[in-house]
Formats: structure tokens, sequence, C-alpha cells
């Protein structure tokens, strides 16, 4: 391999020739051996960084002409979208487990869009400290492209995924207004419901989730870009903050604004656990939807049966004929890698000493991930399980008339305790309720006819 000799403020340094990153980079890349070719710096964060350089660099065209020349602003805005389009993905090798702050990360950015601008006009005319990163920090750069990229991530990704699920529900909610089905607490048979109802419990949970991760925006739109080193924003011109924010945002196309208190927005990651946290209340609800799916799909024989789900693939390599609830499958583990990701963001959080957090990267890995998982995962299971659920009306019918929690229904006319009673008969003697109660003298065969009727106790 042919190599060329960068240098930094530590000296000098070997860098592959065909590289466009510079000497920080390359000493990041050998220093921190962890993780390569599998936990690089998520490629979220290197378009919001190239987002970043390129608001920065309008901003700083607007109060700094003298320093930032039209030449120079020109010249970082090219090389920044074609970062942000993904054109030098090769050229971003840091791992997640770096420095705390992401500053090689930040310096990687600057190296990469420094060295492509001089190539573009061939000559020297970017530095990447003193051109690309003018007005701006590792440690304001770092918390505000993690903010871009979640904030982008729920809105872009993951707010759209959950909606399509919640349609499909909807769908699915109406098409089975009227089926009736026992339901069950405690994994034990209860008194009956709608089969729509139960789907309803499902389709509203996910909206509330929603509700949240709309909740989440806000404080996420919020950015630290400004308030340089420690928050006292040392380095850059007044009003960088504001314009900034509002450059980006027409960058993006999402409403951005400064965070009031840089000091706050250096060294806390609040905004990002409390959006966090609304994935993980989503985790959880999806887990439990995928969960009773595949429960009341169980069987399809010797298992409750009640519903049938796709059958997208074999289920075994020995048994013919088996199908197993993959799509269910997918979503649990899914599930539980973001309720993994959520500790460790929160433990994270924690962490913030003094003037700043020095465990941005593995926050941005960490979030990212769980956004990027629950996105394919919920529409995964959208399309390849739940838009295919049919419910087994007869073996419904079957398990609801069988159910001793029909009993419920003669607790106004004979008592709970005779109730209760009639219900315990039936199942020792593996009678029907209806025998049951006229066994016990509890009512007639035609009061008990009268009085058990499962559609009217849903």
């Amino acid at each position: 391999m042919e190599y060329r000799t960068e240098h930094d403020s530590m000296g000098e340094i070997q860098v592959p020739a065909w590289a466009l990153w510079g000497a920080q980079t390359e000493r990041s890349r050998r220093n921190f051996p962890i993780g390569v070719g599998l936990e690089t710096m998520p490629a979220e964060i290197i378009r919001a960084f190239a987002q970043i350089k390129k608001a920065a660099a309008l901003t700083n065209r607007a109060l700094l002409p003298e320093k930032m020349t039209a030449e120079k602003c020109a010249a970082i805005c090219q090389a920044a979208e074609a970062i942000a389009a993904g054109t030098y993905a090769e050229h971003f090798p840091l791992v997640v487990w770096q420095t705390g702050s992401g500053t090689q990360t930040n310096m990687n950015v600057n190296e990469v869009i420094a060295n492509s601008g001089n190539a573009q006009t061939g000559k020297p005319l970017l530095h990447p400290n003193d051109d690309v990163n003018l007005s701006q920090s590792s440690n304001d750069t770092f918390p505000t492209a993690l903010h871009v990229a979640a904030a982008l991530a729920v809105e872009t990704r993951l707010l759209p995924a959950v909606e399509e699920l919640i349609s499909v529900l909807r769908r699915l909610e109406t098409e089975n207004e009227d089926v009736l089905k026992i339901g069950r607490t405690h994994l034990q048979d209860a008194t009956p419901l709608r089969f729509s109802q139960e789907i309803s419990g499902w389709r509203t949970s996910l909206e509330q989730d929603r509700r949240m991760l709309l909740a989440t925006l806000p404080p996420l739109k919020e950015l630290a870009l400004g308030g340089t080193a420690v928050g006292t924003g040392l380095n850059a011109p007044a009003g960088f903050d504001a314009l900034v924010a509002k450059t980006l945002s027409e960058l993006t196309g999402t409403a951005f604004s400064s965070a009031p208190n840089k000091f706050h927005a250096l060294t806390s990651l609040d905004e990002l656990v409390f959006a966090h946290g609304a994935m993980k209340a989503l985790a959880a609800d999806l887990m439990k939807i995928a969960n009773d799916v595949r429960l009341l799909a169980s069987g399809p024989r010797c298992g409750l049966g009640e519903l049938t789900i796709p059958a997208n693939e074999p289920g075994s390599s020995i048994m013919p004929g088996k199908v197993n609830p993959t799509q269910c499958e997918q979503v649990t583990m899914v599930a539980v890698q973001v309720l993994g990701n959520d500790a460790a963001i929160g433990f994270a959080a924690s962490q913030g000493h003094f003037e700043l957090n020095t465990f941005l990267p593995v926050c941005a890995y960490n979030f990212l991930q769980s956004a990027r998982l629950l996105s394919e995962s919920a529409a995964s299971f959208a399309e390849r399980c739940v838009a295919g659920i049919r419910a087994n009306r007869e073996r419904m019918a079957e398990n609801m008339e069988r159910s001793l929690m029909l009993a419920t229904a003669l607790s106004p006319h004979v008592g709970y305790e005779k109730a209760a009673r009639v219900a315990q008969l039936a199942s020792e003697r593996g009678i029907s309720l209806r025998e049951a109660c006229v066994a016990l003298g509890a009512l007639s065969a035609e009061q008990f006819d009268e009085l058990v009727r499962p559609e009217r106790m849903v």
C-alpha cells in the first residue's frame, strides 16, 4: 500500500495515499482497534455532521466573511453535500469506542471535507481546524449531530413505521367487529370480549407510543451548536448559535432551534434519555402484541389456534410442514435489544462530569440502533404478519362456549359463591356449566340459556 505523510499538532504520521482523512483520524484508527468493521460510527451521525459543517460554513460566511471566503464556503458546502449523500462512506473508518466526546469523528469529518475541497480546487484552500471547524468545537458539534440524527430517525423513519402498523391494526379491527372470543387474564380463561376489542387494545397502545414519540421531538431539536468548548461560545461570533440553527433547519427541512442554555446542552443527555424512554415503551408494547399474536396462533391443532398467521418460510429442518411465528420472534428479539440499549443510555447519561458528557458515541450508537431496529421491525411485522392475521372463528366460538368463566354472568342472579360452585362442579365432572347449574338446582336449563349469553357480556 502506498502512503503519504500528514501532520497535526503532535507531528507527522503516515496515512494511506487513497484516504481522504488526515493525521488525527489516522491516530484514532490506530489507537482504537476495537470493533473495527463492526461498530463504526453510525452513518446517521456522519450525515448529520456533514449537514452541520455546511450550515456552519454558510453561517460563518454571513458573520465572518473575512475568514470564511466565498471560495472556502463553496468548497466546504460541496464536500459536505457529497458526504451527506454517502459518496465518501469508506473514508469514515472510526469506531464507536473512541474518545467519549467524539472529537476524532468531528476531526474525521473536518479532514475529509478539507482534503476533498483541496483536491477539487487543486490547492491547499481548506484547513480542517481553522476553516471547516471555524466557530465550532467537538464539544458542541457531536451533541448537535446526535440530536439531529436522533430527531430525524424518530421523525422520518420510526413514526411512519408505527403509523403503518397502526393502520393495519385498524383495518384488522374493523374486519373482526362481529367475532366473539374468550378473554384471558393470568393466562387463565376470563370473560368474553370481541376480537376487535382485543385488537383495539393493541392499536391504542401504539397510538399512545406515537404520542409519546412526538413529545420527544421538541427537546431533541434544541441544539448545542454555538456553545463551543464548555458552553461559553468562545471563538464563535455573536449570533452564530441562532443563525446556524436556522440554516440547519433550512437544509434539513426540520425545525431546529438553539438550546437556550449551552452549559446544559453540553453536559446533559436528558433529552436523549427521554426520547429513548419513549422507544422503550414502544418496544415493550411491541413485545406484548407479538407475544399475544404468537400465543393466540399457537398450534395449529394442539395450542390455542384462535388465529392463523402467514406461513413465510419452513419452520423446521426435521419436522415437515411446521410453520413458526418468526415475525413475532424478530419483534421480541428487537424489543429485548432496545431494552438493553435503554439501560446503556441511562447509565451513560448519568456520567456528565463537569462541563461535558464523555459517553456520547455509545449513546449515539445505541439510540440510532434502537430507532433503526424498531422502524424496520415494525414495518416487517405489519407487512409479513399482522396484515395476514385471520381469526379462526370456529375455534374462538368453541373455546368461548367451553369456558367456565361464563359463570360470571350468573353472579348477579345466584350470587358469587353459588356461581363459583357451578364452575367448580363443571370443572370437576367435565360437564357444561348448563349441566352443572341444573345439577345444583341453581337455575333451570331455560333460565341458564336466558342469562348466559356471551354476546351480552362484551
